[in-house]
């Protein structure tokens, strides 16, 4: 059984691996190189440093849910969809600050999209694990029992 539930586990936690993989690489880039992303942010100085930085160290805290669902997908399901929650409130969020800039801001709109285009491949890698992580809650019997 151990086996049987470990390969059903797999594909949804490779899935929740990259798209916390990519999370934490963007936040780490931003904590231990900030600069160069604070002229794309329209931002300069120590004030952008820090900003960047600051921005780092949230996406870090963020990611926590992620790390839960990806040690174990079914006994922490409802990280996953907090997880998937979280992707999605921040693509609607990003895409809605996206149209509020002025088009004459033109980097930090493609600052923005490029957040977009992240959260949409990583909402779409955690509807999957999602649903993979269901379907293995829904077909095990009498409700799943970790080995």
């Amino acid at each position: 059984m151990k086996n049987k539930s470990f390969a059903g586990l797999l594909l949804p936690r490779i899935l929740i691996f990259i798209v916390l993989a990519i999370n934490l690489q963007c936040a780490l880039a931003y904590i231990f190189n900030p600069l160069p992303y604070t002229a794309p942010f329209e931002l300069s100085g120590v004030p952008g440093r820090a900003a960047v930085v600051g921005m780092g160290i949230l996406f870090v805290m963020w990611q926590v849910p992620y790390i839960f669902a990806l040690i174990h997908p079914l006994r922490n399901f409802r990280s996953l969809i907090e997880a998937l929650l979280m992707q999605a409130i921040g693509l609607v969020g990003e895409a809605m600050l996206r149209r509020s800039i002025p088009l004459e801001h033109g980097s930090l709109r493609s600052a923005i999209l490029r957040f977009i285009i992240f959260d949409v491949a990583g909402l779409f890698l955690l509807i999957l694990a999602g649903a993979l992580a269901y379907r293995l809650l829904k077909n095990s019997t009498g409700g799943y029992h970790a080995d």
